[in-house]
């Protein structure tokens, strides 16, 4: 299991909309305190997904720093639930998704 999402109290959540993947620190930072409503500096982890949903970027406090994570996918997408909201998922289910696995169901937050 990765490292950052292992954190044991670190909640994990899935932001649906697909982003500008030019975003970095700051672009992601101001989608969840704006749009998520969330503190970032909570140090849980916030996920986002660009367009096409091969490439995806979480976002993390950890105590002295963000850190900005990243993943592209040569072959198949990656599947966040639809909608704007967040999704929390486990640390489990989330682990499953960077293998690529998809998800059928999916706990609505907020």
């Amino acid at each position: 299991m990765m490292m950052f999402a292992a954190h044991p109290t670190r909640r994990i959540f899935l932001y649906g909309a697909p982003v500008d993947m030019r975003k970095s620190f700051t672009g992601l930072i101001v989608i969840v305190q704006n749009v998520l409503k969330e503190d970032p500096l909570s140090g849980h982890l916030y996920a986002f997904l660009n367009r096409r949903g091969n490439y995806m970027k979480s976002i993390v406090w950890d105590r002295t720093g963000y850190c900005l994570f990243a993943k592209r996918l040569e072959q198949g997408r990656f599947r966040f639930p639809e909608g704007d909201g967040p999704q929390e998922v486990s640390a489990a289910r989330f682990q499953l998704l960077l293998d690529g696995i998809v998800l059928d169901k999916w706990r609505r937050i907020g």
